[in-house]
């Protein structure tokens, strides 16, 4: 089993191919090929975590699509004065598909 642990807007993900992705927004449209920062790349037994040999290795993936996340509602409210504020957010997000390790 070959994994690898990816940089991905921000945050760390464990791919391997084949695998679904949802990351934060990209900039590529749908169709395209994209190189992810491999971080930690495992194959089996072997554990491949020095970056002189990380920067050999590439992670591909396909953009499948934008979308957005789920709405997250924010409420502030202050006792006695009757202050309050409603605000709503979605974050912007991107899936991609991992189509290769090597």
């Amino acid at each position: 089993m070959v994994y690898a642990i990816v940089r991905a807007g921000g945050r760390q993900e464990k791919v391997s191919v084949g695998d679904e992705v949802v990351l934060d927004r990209r900039p590529e449209t749908a169709g395209t090929a994209i190189v992810l920062p491999a971080l930690l790349l495992i194959d089996g037994d072997k554990v491949t975590s020095s970056p002189k040999a990380l920067a050999k290795v590439k992670v591909t993936a396909e953009v499948l699509g934008h979308e957005r996340g789920p709405k997250i509602n924010i409420y502030t409210y202050k006792n006695k004065s009757g202050q309050h504020r409603r605000q709503g957010h979605r974050q912007d997000l991107t899936r991609v598909k991992v189509t290769g390790i090597e």
